[in-house]
């Protein structure tokens, strides 16, 4: 952080509701002033912004300078498919569902692998300045969905997800590290991928409540939630989750009863319609605390920053509780966690084989 980011920071560090890109892997003097002037509650980081942890560090501080340490820098970082920050830099991390099967014959052990694996992980975003991680998926799949969520789930049944999806939110947790439960109200009956096409779940009320429902109800406590750009047929007969002011009030907040900050899944997946500006309005109407918009196109970020509002006095006090779960990491068992890492991704491969 250089002098002059330090006396370009804004006086007032009041947010605004979404959460920005950015394009490579340092900020271009056009973001920096969006930074600035804008001040999105978060920052969130792709393959694309992670080259190597000196890189990485310096790219979260010079947000930070120009947005205020209370900014949240985010990333996907679940192992598997799903890992922004991946090799050579960083190691490859198992999947969800690695942990699933060795759940499946022993529990105690699979839950023990889900902790150390998760505490590794997450060390290497909290010594970055990464202090939220789009995870865990509590997404329960079914026979014949689309496979964007696949091996991303902690299995098949809603009773395991919640156990493995416990022990990682709360490994994140114990690491400094926030967790975004995803994506709720649940994506696993999805026959489509929303990042291309809006799917339609027909699956009758019961059904959603008893399955799809549990696992995000479970852990409900958790500080941060993220939604799915899926229609519910037996809710809403239109409109996605995320743009459904029924599913965000009655389902996802009274029924679910999740209390924490909700953000949007990304606004350009093509489950949405609309201009960025539009579709953004329509999620904070809806009931979302704030819009993710991922793809760091400077333009549309400017769209999307110019129609969102500052964070409600609600948005405020969920961003603020949140913040204040973060901790200093705990301590734990690096070297096992490390020699539970290689086995589980050890066993995955072999079962990949056979």
């Amino acid at each position: 952080m250089t002098a002059a980011d330090r006396a370009d920071m804004p006086a007032c560090m009041a947010y605004k509701a979404f959460i920005a890109g950015c394009s490579g892997p340092d900020l271009t003097e056009d973001e920096r002033a969006f930074l600035r002037d804008q001040r999105p509650c978060g920052l969130i980081l792709f393959a694309r912004n992670c080259v190597s942890r000196d890189q990485v560090k310096n790219l979260t501080e010079s947000a930070r300078a120009c947005c205020g340490d209370e900014m949240l820098v985010l990333v996907d970082q679940e192992g598997g498919r799903v890992q922004r920050m991946g090799p050579p830099e960083w190691r490859a991390y198992p999947p969800a569902r690695a942990f699933a099967r060795l759940y499946a014959q022993n529990e105690e052990e699979g839950l023990r692998a889900a902790h150390l694996v998760t505490r590794l992980m997450a060390e290497d975003l909290y010594e970055l300045g990464i202090d939220t991680d789009c995870a865990p998926v509590l997404d329960v799949p079914v026979a014949g969905a689309h496979e964007i969520i696949g091996d991303r789930s902690y299995g098949d049944d809603a009773e395991t997800i919640i156990a493995l999806g416990r022990i990682v939110a709360e490994s994140l947790l114990e690491s400094g590290v926030l967790p975004v439960i995803k994506h709720v109200p649940g994506h696993g009956r999805a026959r489509v991928d929303s990042h291309k096409e809006l799917p339609v779940i027909d699956a009758p009320l019961e059904e959603l409540e008893s399955v799809d429902f549990k696992p995000f109800a479970a852990l409900a406590d958790m500080p941060l939630a993220m939604t799915a750009h899926v229609v519910l047929r037996a809710f809403d007969e239109e409109a996605p989750a995320t743009v459904s002011p029924f599913i965000m009030q009655e389902v996802i907040r009274r029924q679910i009863g999740f209390k924490g900050l909700i953000m949007s899944d990304d606004l350009n997946m093509s489950a949405l319609s609309g201009e960025p500006e539009d579709r953004a309005k329509a999620v904070l109407g809806a009931g979302c605390d704030v819009v993710l918009h991922c793809s760091g196109v400077y333009a549309d970020m400017v769209r999307v920053a110019d129609a969102v509002p500052m964070l409600s006095d609600e948005g405020q006090t969920r961003f603020q509780a949140a913040r204040d779960r973060l901790q200093e990491p705990a301590p734990y068992d690096r070297d096992e966690a490390l020699q539970m890492c290689e086995k589980v991704s050890r066993s995955g491969s072999e079962q990949r084989k056979s």
